[in-house]
């Protein structure tokens, strides 16, 4: 089942549909990085991005430290 989300960017409603089961997460995130009630400018929208994508990089930087541990207790 799928859930309808939508926000205002430069005076534009934007809708999209995404699983029930993720909607609230997503909900949760867009509320830190938009004003969901209201309108948002493009620049929030690209200030979003690059947050994102650093939090994604911070991640899988973590990811691979983990991934290193792992390995050299396997190898020991």
């Amino acid at each position: 089942m799928s859930k309808k989300i939508g926000l205002h960017f430069g005076g534009k409603r934007f809708d999209i549909d995404v699983d029930d089961h993720f909607s609230g997460f997503l909900k949760e995130q867009m509320s830190r990085d938009f004003n969901i009630e209201g309108n948002n400018d493009i620049k929030a929208l690209l200030q979003a991005y690059i947050r994102k994508n650093y939090e994604l990089y911070e991640n899988e930087k973590r990811v691979a430290a983990l991934l290193e541990k792992i390995e050299k207790s396997f190898s020991l």
